[in-house]
């Protein structure tokens, strides 16, 4: 089985959560920042990195299934994980689990706490799931 936990991060905060989902999946899952994935220079600043958006614009049609998840400041601001899970169906891919959010305390972070714990068990979740 392969596994890709694909992230866009400006502070830190989401590259921590990938990895920890990934961590729960166990060792066959790799994580990529969206720039990896897409095959986009790396640069040393995160801001040099495709946004979410513009990576799944690109993303060919595809078979496999998705999970989606964001990082999120409590308040008005909405989710991207429903988004993102939407544009994944659109192009194909199978919904394995419910998008999920991980909240960060305010704009730069830190993640509230417990919630790495909470995205381990979610990939552990996940991998329950899997085929």
């Amino acid at each position: 089985m392969k596994v890709v936990v694909v992230y866009g991060s400006l502070w830190g905060n989401t590259a921590a959560v990938a990895r920890a989902i990934a961590e729960g999946i166990g060792p066959e899952a790799q994580v990529l920042s969206t720039a990896e994935a897409t095959g986009a220079p790396i640069a040393d600043a995160d801001l040099s990195h495709p946004s979410m958006r513009s990576s799944l614009d690109a993303l060919p049609p595809g078979h496999g299934r998705e999970a989606a998840f964001d990082t999120r400041v409590r308040g008005p601001f909405g989710s991207a994980a429903p988004k993102i899970a939407e544009r994944l169906e659109r192009a194909g891919y199978r919904v394995l689990g419910k998008p999920q959010g991980f909240i960060v305390k305010g704009k730069p972070g830190p993640l509230r706490d417990g919630e790495l714990e909470r995205a381990r068990e979610w990939g552990e979740a996940l991998a329950r799931l899997m085929p």
